[in-house]
């Protein structure tokens, strides 16, 4: 994996003013499917036309966060101030369904290895689970007070998620049991996570300004990067099989090999545009959320 040779950056405005992206997946359709946290919507984006529809949802002020496609193409998503979870069909139809826990936040969402959808109720110190059709659990043994895990993905079996509150990273399994693993620097509010083809969980550390790695054993290495005052939120696996990164307040993107060497910093192209999460779409292209700046970013390499 060596340094990319050509970084290229295109800005594609949202429609709404304020919109606020924040997570994006693909959906069914290859589409990118994403939250508008500032504008109580969800939007897709046609990659190859470059075209958006958004989809307002019932709460003017319902914050969505995060997104994820289930096994049937559809897409599930969180609503952090209205406390629901939503569904969207790939033609605009919705469902949703309130969270029994009363403000509970919740904020990260995966696809479980048992088809259910998962979700992380941040401001309750739990995790749930939502089906097919509607039904809840929620889990919280095992969690410490203030942990407020966030970003979830499967890996092995069951969903490992960070904790921004605990420093620490978490395993539930489909029987709701929750492990942790500490991560060696204090306060690092870890956010985003991944998983490299080689089987390694990766993780930012907001304000540690590390990325760090979970090996199937559970052990745990940190690495850092050389960006000041980073915030680091969002990190993806790119086409090259780098960790490709978004620095919040430095208004640049990164990567890293897997060895821990930083061998790209990009400046974004709109000032403060505040990016968030990046993800890896299946034709290697590579899209962020800017979230200050109502755009949605695209990388391509070469």
């Amino acid at each position: 994996m060596g340094a990319p040779q050509n970084i290229e950056i295109i800005e594609h405005r949202i429609p709404t003013a304020g919109s606020g992206p924040y997570i994006i997946c693909e959906g069914g359709d290859g589409a990118l499917w994403f939250c508008e946290s500032g504008a109580s919507k969800i939007a897709r984006f046609d990659p190859h036309r470059g075209t958006f529809t958004e989809y307002p949802l019932s709460t003017p002020d319902a914050s969505p966060i995060g997104i994820i496609a289930a096994r049937d193409g559809s897409l599930w998503f969180t609503q952090k101030k209205a406390n629901r979870i939503g569904h969207i069909s790939l033609d605009g139809q919705m469902r949703e369904f309130h969270v029994p826990t009363a403000n509970a936040g919740p904020d990260a969402i995966a696809l479980g290895p048992d088809g259910a959808i998962w979700f992380a109720e941040t401001d309750a110190d739990k995790v749930g689970r939502i089906t097919q059709d509607g039904q809840i659990s929620e889990y919280s043994e095992g969690l410490r007070p203030g942990a407020r895990p966030l970003a979830m993905i499967e890996r092995d079996g069951a969903l490992w998620f960070s904790q921004a509150g605990g420093s620490r990273i978490g395993r539930i399994d489909m029987q709701g049991r929750i492990t942790d693993f500490k991560i060696p620097s204090e306060g690092a509010q870890p956010r985003a996570i991944t998983i490299h083809p080689d089987g390694t969980l990766w993780f930012v550390e907001t304000s540690a300004n590390a990325l760090g790695c979970v090996f199937a054993d559970g052990r745990m290495v940190e690495h850092r990067v050389p960006i000041d005052n980073a915030s680091l939120r969002g990190v993806t696996v790119g086409p090259d099989g780098l960790l490709w990164f978004t620095a919040n307040f430095s208004n640049q993107i990164g990567a890293m090999t897997t060895q821990g060497e930083t061998v790209a910093v990009r400046d974004l192209p709109t000032a403060k545009s505040g990016p968030r999460c990046i993800m890896t779409h299946s034709s290697g292209r590579m899209f962020y959320g800017a979230f200050d700046a109502g755009l949605l970013g695209e990388v391509r390499i070469s």
